[in-house]
C-alpha cells in the first residue's frame, strides 16, 4: 500500500497565518502540522508516500521533508493547480500509485489511533474511519446499520447520526476510475464524499470507529484544539512511563 497526503487548499480560514506559507506547515504543538499525518502513515508501515499541494508551497514541503530518507521512506510530490477538491487532488496520484492500494490522509487531520492493523488487513474496496462528534452537521456524516454504511451525507442540516467521516481513507486502485466519473459539486469541486458513496452503493465500503482523539486543524479554534490534544496526549505518555 502507498500513502497520499493531501495538503493543498488556500488556507483562507487561517489567513493571515497562511499569507506566506501553507497551512500544513503551521505548528501543532511542537511539530509542523504535516508531520502528524506523515508519521501516521509511516507508523502504519507505509514506505512510499506522495504529498499533493499547491504550486506556491511545494518547495516549502521539499525543504522540510526532502526525499523522505530522514524518515526511512520515499516521498514524492505533485502539484494541484487551483482548488479542485479533495477527489481531484487524489486523482493527481494516479500514475504514481499504479495498481497499488492507497491510504489517503488529509494533511490537517490529527489522529491518536494507530492504523497499522487496518492497513495490513485491507484487501480491496474502501474503508473510512468514523468519530462520534457533538456537531456532525459540520462534517460528512455516515448512516450505519450494523457493520454496513448505508449512506454518507456532506454537512447535513439534519444528520442521521453523530458519526463524522474523518480525513483518512483506504481505497483500492479503482478509486481513480471512480474519480474520472465525478461531476463538480455546487462548490465547483470533485467531492470525496461522492467517491465514498460509489463504494457504499457497491456494498464495498467498510468502516471503523475511532477510540482516540481526532481533530482537523483548519481553523483558528481547531488549530488550538489539536495542539492541546497533542499536549495532553504527550503528558499522559510521560506519566505512564513514570509509573512503570
Amino acid at each position: 500500500m502507498k500513502g497520499v497526503i493531501l495538503a493543498g487548499g488556500t488556507g483562507s480560514r487561517l489567513y493571515p497565518l497562511t499569507k506566506v506559507t501553507n497551512k500544513h506547515l503551521l505548528p501543532v504543538y511542537d511539530k509542523p502540522m504535516i508531520c502528524y499525518p506523515l508519521e501516521k502513515l509511516i507508523n502504519a508501515g507505509i514506505e512510499e508516500i506522495m504529498i499533493v499541494s499547491g504550486r506556491g508551497h511545494v518547495g516549502h514541503f521539499l525543504e522540510l521533508l526532502g526525499s523522505g530518507s530522514d524518515f526511512g521512506v520515499s516521498i514524492a510530490y505533485e502539484i494541484q493547480e487551483g482548488a479542485g477538491g479533495i477527489a481531484q487532488a487524489l486523482g493527481l496520484a494516479r500514475k504514481w500509485a499504479g495498481t497499488d492500494n492507497l491510504a489517503v490522509i488529509l494533511g490537517d487531520n490529527i489522529f491518536e489511533d494507530d492504523f497499522r492493523n487496518d492497513v495490513e488487513s485491507f484487501d480491496g474496496g474502501a474503508k473510512v474511519f468514523l468519530k462520534e462528534v457533538p456537531d456532525p452537521q459540520r462534517f460528512g456524516v455516515a448512516e450505519v446499520n450494523g457493520s454496513r454504511i448505508l449512506s454518507i451525507e456532506e454537512k447535513p442540516q439534519a444528520p442521521k447520526s453523530n458519526l463524522a467521516v474523518t480525513g483518512l481513507y483506504l481505497y483500492d486502485a479503482r478509486v481513480f476510475k471512480i474519480i474520472r466519473t465525478l461531476k463538480p459539486s455546487g462548490r465547483g469541486e470533485l467531492e470525496i464524499t461522492d467517491v465514498n458513496n460509489v463504494y457504499v452503493r457497491k456494498g464495498e465500503m467498510e468502516y471503523g470507529v475511532l477510540s482516540g482523539f481526532w481533530s482537523d486543524a483548519g481553523t483558528f479554534d481547531s488549530l488550538i484544539r489539536a495542539g492541546m490534544m497533542v499536549q495532553q496526549h504527550r503528558k499522559k505518555q510521560v506519566e505512564s512511563v513514570a509509573r512503570r
